[in-house]
């Protein structure tokens, strides 16, 4: 039996989408290729939010922290946990900005191979069972078995040209109490999962006129290498330089080098430079430093003539934003997706 299709009203409109049974609001709105604003997909950044104007929705995670108890009494929900139970008429604004443009879709993935890149961080290749076209430094959700609800990674390679390769790598780091990483790290070689993508707004923008600036911690190595793959396999690209600086706690937690090693350009137009957060590392290979630092040392007010993306825990991505928006940084010239 096909699953239940849901017509979704646009307030104040004639537009209107299908959502089919289990899905959220979200989702088929950008299966539909409708700019709804989001960024996390997880319940976690609120930028989803929208009003329930006519109709039921049931909500995946009820007290997802996107959502403040103000929004609840004001019939507002988050688009990424709602799922209608019925047609509905919801008030939102969408955004051009947020027009996929690769429309998601969920499909059946198998564990190829899983590498260690550090002590925490390990690669997992999946092959999608479906085309699966995606930008660099995008991401999908991942849906693992025994852990509810699904969890967001970003790829760290390119997609072939026609998008029908269906390969997916991410990288992700063990979390001592993090359920969705324990059920990733436990899976063997032929393990199925459902992936759903792709998602993000931080995406190789592949006509910008300027320099690129990659700058990662952690996990958020996935993203950063995808763009620098991207970008130096984009012929309009061929002038630019890019440089791609990541940290870690420790010498132990470096890693990328390797990865950019192997691609045309690494020393020319390619650059990669590594800092360590704790000063009582007596390791001399790194630098000390943090991201932010690193970045505003080495270029200063070269940052505003640069295009920059950047990924990694939320304590580093605030000190970016932080940092660049003192250093004059337009904007629209700032990739990442938020994530917690």
């Amino acid at each position: 039996m096909s699953a239940a299709i849901h017509r979704i009203r646009l307030a104040g409109g004639d537009l209107e989408f299908a959502c089919a049974e289990g899905d959220t609001l979200l989702r088929a709105a950008q299966r539909a290729g409708l700019g709804f604003p989001y960024e996390c997909n997880v319940g976690s950044c609120g930028n989803c939010k929208f009003e329930l104007v006519d109709g039921e929705v049931a909500d995946a995670w009820p007290q997802a922290p996107g959502l403040s108890d103000k929004d609840r009494q004001r019939k507002r929900h988050l688009g990424c946990q709602s799922q209608p139970q019925g047609d509905c008429q919801v008030k939102l604004r969408t955004m051009e900005r947020y027009v996929p443009l690769h429309r998601p879709q969920r499909a059946a993935a198998v564990l190829q191979a899983v590498r260690a890149l550090t002590h925490d961080i390990s690669e997992f290749r999946f092959q999608v069972e479906a085309p699966f076209a995606f930008e660099p430094g995008q991401y999908a959700l991942v849906w693992l078995p025994g852990v509810e609800g699904p969890r967001a990674y970003s790829m760290s390679n390119i997609a072939d040209a026609a998008g029908a390769g269906g390969g997916c790598d991410f990288q992700v780091r063990r979390l001592n109490a993090g359920a969705g990483s324990a059920a990733l790290f436990a899976l063997q070689p032929g393990s199925r999962v459902e992936i759903d993508g792709p998602y993000g707004m931080a995406w190789l923008r592949r006509d910008a006129p300027r320099d690129i600036l990659c700058l990662a911690g952690g996990s958020g190595l996935a993203p950063m290498v995808s763009i620098a793959r991207g970008a130096m396999a984009e012929a309009r690209l061929a002038d630019r330089q890019l440089h791609f600086i990541y940290g870690g706690r420790t010498a132990a937690d470096i890693c990328g080098q390797d990865l950019l090693q192997a691609l045309p350009g690494y020393g020319t137009r390619l650059h990669y430079s590594a800092f360590v957060s704790n000063a009582a590392d007596d390791s001399a290979a790194y630098p000390v430093g943090f991201v932010h630092e690193a970045a505003l040392q080495a270029h200063g007010e070269r940052l505003r003539e640069m295009e920059i993306y950047f990924a990694g825990p939320p304590a580093m991505a605030n000190a970016v934003q932080a940092m660049l928006l003192a250093a004059g940084v337009p904007p629209d010239q700032q990739h990442f997706d938020q994530f917690y």
